[in-house]
């Protein structure tokens, strides 16, 4: 579930099911920068991200915000993540 802040509701991507009038809480994120963790509020959102140059594939534009996570097993490559700055689309490379 997403919650979506300005309408008050978690809503499902998947199916679209929305829970309404629900208390939604700030949620802080953790960022990784210069070998230190950094707690970064949610209300900030990805601009708090590095950014780098690559093509979105479904605009063009050419700078996207980017992030790695370890999403299979420990003794295998970590996940980058990209989601594009100009229309939000978010897509993955397996390093």
């Amino acid at each position: 579930m997403k919650p979506r802040i300005e309408e008050n509701i978690l809503i499902c991507p998947k199916c679209g099911f929305t829970e309404a009038k629900i208390e939604i809480k700030s949620i802080p994120l953790i960022e990784q920068s210069s070998g230190s963790l950094k707690i970064v509020e949610s209300e900030k959102g990805p601009s708090t991200l590095p950014t780098t140059n690559i093509d979105c594939p479904k605009c063009g534009n050419n700078i996207a915000f980017w992030w790695m996570l370890q999403t299979r097993s420990a003794d295998e490559a970590t996940t980058q993540f990209y989601r594009c700055t100009q229309c939000s689309h978010t897509w993955r490379n397996y390093a």
